[in-house]
């Protein structure tokens, strides 16, 4: 029996009350908010970070986001966001974020970023490639969905 890797690292947030909808929830928006703080975590963490971008010029570009709501984010609560590299090419990172608040999964993200240099998608620097190969671990059963309906048989 195969047991989860550790996250690659952990950002941590409370729900701030602007944050809250006409729901009284939540609103979808901040989700992404605390997830993208989440991400720069890990730009961090594989060497993609503040002093990277001012060396370099250099970044990482949202290229494709998918967002799984799971369950709703009350008031006041304390955010959770783990997150772990699932694929690479020499361009692009793949990330998977989980969304945690007192304890119980409140919604995922799939990130696809592509490294960018002079506005051209560009190779990682060997010495970033190397911190997201030791990194990486492999996709979960979540990663990849898409969103499906019922394929109609004829239009109208």
């Amino acid at each position: 029996m195969s047991t989860r890797p550790s996250p690659l690292c952990t950002w941590t947030e409370d729900v701030r009350d602007k944050w809250i909808d006409y729901n009284g929830h939540l609103s979808e928006p901040y989700y992404v908010l605390v997830l993208g703080h989440a991400t720069d975590e890990v730009m961090d963490a594989v060497g993609l970070g503040p002093s990277y971008r001012s060396s370099t010029g250099s970044s990482l570009y949202t290229v494709e986001a998918h967002v799984r709501y799971l369950d709703q984010v009350s008031p006041g609560e304390h955010l959770e966001a783990r997150s772990w590299v699932i694929g690479s090419t020499e361009k692009l990172l793949w990330i998977w974020h989980e969304l945690y608040a007192g304890g119980t999964l409140r919604a995922t993200e799939e990130i696809l970023g592509v490294h960018v240099t002079d506005s051209r998608a560009s190779a990682f620097p060997e010495e970033v490639a190397a911190r997201i190969r030791d990194a990486l671990v492999a996709p979960g059963p979540n990663a990849s969905r898409s969103i499906r309906v019922g394929v109609p048989t004829q239009c109208h």
